[in-house]
C-alpha cells in the first residue's frame, strides 16, 4: 500500500498509479444483500436456478452498482493519504461496466491519480481512475473516474 504523507505531494503524483487493492469476493450472499438494500431483484442477480439454465456461464451476476459501490473500499485498501481529517465523495465523471461479474468472483481495484487540485476552502480535490479488475478476465468489470475532496484541518 502506498502512503502519501503530505497533501502538497499529490499534484506531482498526477498520472501515477497509487496502488492496487487486495481481492474481494462477490458471493451470492453479498449480491442478495445488495438487492435487499436497493430493491433491485431482477432474476439475473438473485435467482441462481434460473441463471444456471438461462445465463451464459450458468451463474447469477452482480449488480453493476454493487460493483461500483465497492470502489471506496478498494481505493481505501490501495493507498493511504496521511493527515486527512475528513473526506467527501464529490461524484463521478464517467462509469462503465465492460464485463459482468458472476457470483463467486473476486474483484480488486487499481487506482490511478489523474489530477489533484486545491479547493477554495483549503481542501484538495482528487480526480482518479479506478479500474475494477475481475480475476481471470482480460476485461475489467468497471472503470470509473472518481472525484473526492479531502481536508487536513
Amino acid at each position: 500500500m502506498r502512503v502519501v504523507k503530505r497533501f502538497d505531494e499529490l499534484p506531482g503524483l498526477a498520472g501515477e498509479e497509487l496502488g492496487v487493492s487486495r481481492w474481494f469476493e462477490v458471493g451470492q450472499e453479498r449480491i442478495d444483500r445488495f438487492a435487499e438494500a436497493t430493491g433491485d431483484f431482477q432474476w439475473i442477480h438473485v435467482d441462481p436456478e434460473r441463471a444456471a439454465n438461462e445465463l451464459p456461464g450458468g451463474r447469477t451476476i452482480a449488480h453493476g452498482y454493487l460493483t461500483l459501490s465497492l470502489v471506496p473500499l478498494m481505493v481505501h485498501d490501495a493507498y493511504h493519504l496521511e493527515g486527512v481529517t475528513r473526506g467527501l465523495n464529490y461524484g463521478l465523471n464517467k462509469v462503465r461496466f465492460p464485463t459482468p461479474v458472476p457470483a463467486g468472483s473476486r474483484l480488486r481495484g487499481r487506482y490511478r491519480l489523474k489530477a489533484a487540485e486545491p479547493t477554495k476552502d483549503g481542501g484538495v480535490r482528487l480526480t482518479g481512475e479506478v479500474t475494477v479488475e475481475l480475476e481471470g478476465s482480460e476485461r475489467p468489470a468497471c472503470v470509473a473516474e472518481t472525484i473526492s475532496v479531502f481536508y487536513n484541518s
